[in-house]
């Protein structure tokens, strides 16, 4: 559990709202067989075609920042979008530049895909992104040292903890964790052909995800942690479910000591008041594996 210092001002728990905005090139890469396929694509262009105006709308009525992961790509056949979200007070991190597979890249590929992500970006909005998630896949050995050597301060790709932590290898990166319960994208993707997601689950009750998404808040509130949303316009902002994002914002601000902050903040406050990783944690675990196996 957190203690009373864990946050600033004396706020109990951190919420970060992400959203990952990658127009048609997430389900190319998930996908690649879609290519060409308008009728298939069309189900993931909703996101720049209404999703990302609908979120923008929400989050401007309710006043509240967020963080939004676009591949350089997306930002430069979107500038329009791009430049409201920066212009709505939003953060704008990078996601790489063309949503690729990591696991298909080397450290050197993966770094220059990063920095050409990151060059789109800043040459849209004239910022350089401090903030970076994988698009899919992993890094490869190296890799939160690459972030570092491009200018990232703070990454939301692993999972493994409910707090922010310092990558052991680059301290001066700072992870903030997902949690797969937390995301809109294992509850609510759905296409019919081809099968997304494989397995082809039916899309889940609306009213049940708002409960899981409501009583993990509660437990997160509960234990002084920092609750990451991961977000896609294409998924959450149909005019259904941008009711069920209202609702567990809205409750979420009736609580007077959650501090709701872009990931750029959090990870500022982080870098500068939290100890570094114990032996034990799991990035460290998985550091000290990665040097074995290397070795």
């Amino acid at each position: 559990m957190a203690d009373s210092k864990t946050w600033p001002d004396g706020y109990r728990c951190a919420v970060v709202l992400t959203v990952d905005y990658n127009d048609i090139h997430g389900i190319l890469t998930q996908a690649p067989e879609v290519a060409g396929r308008d009728k298939t694509l069309s189900v993931w262009r909703y996101g720049t075609q209404r999703g990302v105006e609908r979120l923008l709308g929400l989050f401007e009525e309710l006043n509240v920042a967020s963080s939004w992961f676009i591949p350089g790509i997306v930002a430069e056949e979107n500038p329009a979008h791009v430049r409201a979200i920066q212009a709505g007070g939003h953060e704008i991190a990078c996601a790489g530049y063309r949503h690729q597979n990591y696991d298909h890249l080397d450290l050197a590929a993966q770094s220059a895909d990063i920095a050409r992500g990151c060059e789109a970006l800043e040459t849209l909005t004239g910022q350089r992104p401090s903030g970076f998630r994988i698009p899919a896949g992993n890094g490869a050995p190296g890799f939160i040292q690459a972030l570092k050597d491009q200018g990232i301060r703070w990454s939301s790709s692993w999972r493994g903890d409910d707090l922010p932590f310092a990558h052991p290898t680059a301290p001066e990166v700072i992870e903030l964790p997902l949690h797969y319960e937390l995301e809109d994208e294992p509850y609510f993707a759905f296409n019919l052909s081809p099968a997304v997601p494989p397995a082809q689950s039916r899309i889940a009750s609306y009213s049940h995800t708002l409960s899981n998404l409501q009583m993990d808040f509660a437990g997160f509130h509960r234990f002084g942690l920092c609750y990451v949303l991961r977000l896609h316009p294409e998924i959450i902002a149909t005019p259904g479910r941008i009711g069920v994002l209202r609702e567990l914002l809205e409750g979420i601000q009736q609580h007077d000591d959650v501090w709701m902050a872009t990931g750029a903040d959090v990870a500022r406050w982080w870098a500068g008041s939290a100890p570094p990783v114990t032996d034990d944690h799991p990035a460290a675990v998985y550091e000290r594996h990665y040097r074995d196996y290397l070795a």
